[in-house]
């Protein structure tokens, strides 16, 4: 008579594992992008590039600019536009001969920093 011996282990702790390898793996992603956001942002007084952040919560992976509102109009740029004054009655600035109360803006050209961080094609990590 043949008789055979089969004994199975699981390891119950393998969700556990599989979500700090998720995360782990999350949180170099992340640092890569944001390096390469920060080598592609422009730099005139280093706000946006301070502003650059990654986080891992919950197994996803957010990255973006904190506290500077102008980050769309560096990456997408804008187009002609006129300013008005908000506060005062006109506008000033120094080199400016006299107060006026709008000016036409030309746009700014797009600088992305974003995107193409985002999109990068990346190896293995």
């Amino acid at each position: 008579m043949l008789s055979a011996h089969c004994e199975i282990t699981v390891n119950h702790g393998w969700p556990g594992w599989v979500r700090n390898a998720i995360t782990r793996y999350l949180h170099r992603l992340g640092r890569e992008i944001q390096s390469d956001m920060e080598r592609g942002a422009p730099v005139r007084t280093g706000r946006l590039r301070a502003g650059l952040y990654h986080e891992v919560n919950r197994g996803q992976l957010r990255v973006g600019v904190r506290n500077v509102p102008y980050w769309s109009t560096v990456e997408f740029g804008s187009g002609p536009h006129e300013i008005r004054p908000v506060t005062k009655r006109a506008l000033h600035w120094p080199g400016a001969r006299h107060p006026v109360n709008r000016v036409w803006h030309p746009g700014t050209p797009a600088q992305p920093f974003m995107r193409p961080a985002l999109y990068k094609r990346r190896g293995r990590l």
